[in-house]
């Protein structure tokens, strides 16, 4: 069926209802599909539970539109939610989230990096009464040193400076009840950093620690200034600090500028006034800019989001959803063996 969303988030399917929301976020991963699809498969089905996979393709120009539309024909289980352009990760992962019907929904990447074969031990915490389930990284397979460093220490530095406790080292593979995806679809903003919105909500977590595998096939869309614009992203989306420090910075450097102004005033009393200091003074301007500038960025910077979130445009725009008529039946096995999810 064809839809476009008019608004910028969609109203709750109420038609269907299962135990279990796979929500895969897809952009050119055309070699890896059949191996997610299989491995979910192999895990799911000895569950007995009643599950859709809602796989997102975001814009993807590698023809995994194409395979995504002829696996939603042929299987009963797969969901296929097509944008109509790329709109980036946080949006596709939240479109994908909004189609969900399940009791519990997790968030799965499509490289496989973080493996199906936790999602038992993921419903196991789910069943004792967590709201989510996070799955922290003990190792990460296929990276460099540089990008683990990295990683570690900004999430680090996330923690020191914002007022909501983002869990270190995780990513977005988790599980969330019912009652959590609720309460993130309440949250209206457009600069979304999912990973802060996912702790903002609160709710109880249990954290769950595992050994990420590397990529199964293709190669890492995320390149040095992705990265680096997603931290910007949180860092900004969830603290205030970074305008304290430039204002800190510039009460500290008119400080010491006032103190060199006056050392000038007594030398010059004191000693005379020799001709003399222009490389020194020409430092001293350019350090001045510079400072002036990274002010001037980061203020830009949380103008910017306010100036985007004015203008109340929609979050993603669907081009179509798919999925095999007879998913409508909801024929995967026992479907009266459902989760006992929290609604309240």
């Amino acid at each position: 069926m064809n839809s476009v969303s008019k608004a910028w988030r969609p109203e709750p399917r109420l038609t269907d209802h299962v135990d279990l929301s796979i929500v895969v976020p897809i952009y050119n991963e055309r070699t890896v599909l059949p191996m997610l699809y299989g491995r979910l498969r192999r895990v799911l089905d000895p569950l007995e539970i009643s599950y859709e996979l809602v796989l997102v393709d975001d814009g993807s120009s590698d023809g995994s539109g194409d395979d995504l539309l002829e696996l939603a024909t042929a299987s009963s289980v797969v969901k296929v939610v097509r944008l109509s352009r790329n709109f980036g990760k946080e949006a596709a992962l939240t479109a994908g989230l909004d189609q969900t019907c399940g009791d519990a929904v997790i968030i799965l990447d499509a490289d496989l990096q973080d493996p199906p074969e936790l999602i038992s031990q993921m419903l196991a915490a789910f069943h004792d009464g967590s709201d989510i389930v996070c799955m922290r990284r003990r190792s990460r397979a296929g990276e460099t040193w540089i990008k683990r460093l990295s990683a570690h220490l900004f999430y680090r530095l996330l923690n020191r400076i914002s007022r909501v406790e983002i869990p270190e080292d995780t990513g977005d593979f988790r599980l969330m009840s019912r009652r959590a995806v609720n309460a993130l679809q309440l949250l209206p903003e457009r600069n979304r950093y999912m990973k802060g919105l996912f702790a903002w909500v609160g709710l109880p977590t249990h954290v769950i620690e595992y050994d990420r595998e590397a990529r199964a096939a293709g190669t890492s869309k995320w390149n040095v200034l992705g990265l680096f614009g997603l931290a910007l992203e949180g860092i900004t989306s969830f603290s205030v600090a970074p305008l304290r420090w430039a204002t800190s910075l510039g009460l500290l450097v008119a400080l010491l500028g006032t103190s060199f102004g006056l050392w000038i005033v007594i030398k010059t009393l004191v000693f005379g006034n020799p001709v003399g200091g222009y490389p020194s003074l020409i430092a001293v301007i350019t350090f001045m800019g510079g400072i002036q500038l990274l002010s001037i960025g980061l203020v830009g910077e949380y103008v910017g989001k306010t100036y985007f979130e004015t203008k109340k445009r929609p979050l993603y725009v669907i081009r179509d959803v798919v999925r095999n008529p007879a998913a409508s039946s909801r024929t995967n096995p026992l479907p009266e063996r459902k989760f006992h999810a929290a609604s309240n």
